[in-house]
């Protein structure tokens, strides 16, 4: 379990099981498509991580150079150097460290381009009426995408989608986030079964279990 990844331990199995109930209650009323995908996060963040090496490792120098070095320049250079090795280290091992060292800009274009390519490493583009939809979480960034194939596009916004990414990133900083997902893929389903509603001979093209890197 301690290994086991937080994407993976993001939802109960409890939880899982209704997310996976309520996707399938909703797709029996529409030809649309909806996964669900939790990833730990959708970059490493490298700059943030140097960021925020250096960062720690001078202000622990400061630190030091002031109590035993007369706050000494030449003093302070070489061990903020040596120091920002384990201070890399450090926010490496804890990413959470990292996110003051993220601007919004960045956090929100990398969790999009990440859903994208979700989007296509897991097939929703497959679909034969190309109604795939996917709800993506990324946990770090606390930031959730909801994405659309073509044929979505044909009748729903973006910024309609949008509005139910909205939701459910409100119910996961009000730890929520199972409650806020079901009410979106609810909320999301009723408008595809009134622009896509089912066909005969209808099939489910896609796993309705919570994906997870």
């Amino acid at each position: 379990m301690e290994n086991m990844s937080k994407a993976k331990r993001f939802f109960t199995k409890e939880e899982r099981k209704r997310i996976t109930e309520t996707t399938c209650e909703v797709e029996s009323r529409t030809i649309g498509e909806i996964a669900v995908m939790v990833v730990d996060s959708s970059d490493q963040y490298i700059e943030a991580e140097i960021l925020g090496g250096i960062f720690l490792g001078s202000l622990i120098s400061l630190i030091i150079t002031a109590l035993y070095f007369n706050s000494s320049v030449w003093s302070f250079i070489p061990v903020s150097l040596i120091l920002f090795f384990p201070s890399r280290f450090l926010f490496r091992r804890f990413p959470v460290l990292k996110i003051s060292f993220i601007g919004f800009k960045r956090k929100e274009e990398t969790v999009r381009q990440r859903a994208v390519r979700a989007f296509y490493e897991k097939g929703l583009y497959k679909t034969r009426k190309n109604t795939g939809v996917l709800f993506f979480i990324s946990i770090l960034e606390k930031k959730v995408w909801v994405l659309a194939d073509k044929g979505i596009y044909e009748k729903i916004e973006q910024e309609t989608l949008n509005k139910f990414a909205t939701t459910v990133s409100q119910g996961i900083k009000e730890s929520r986030a199972c409650d806020s997902l079901c009410d979106a893929v609810k909320e999301a389903g009723a408008l595809l079964a009134k622009h896509f509603p089912v066909i005969p001979g209808d099939a489910d093209e896609l796993s309705n279990k919570v994906m997870t890197e």
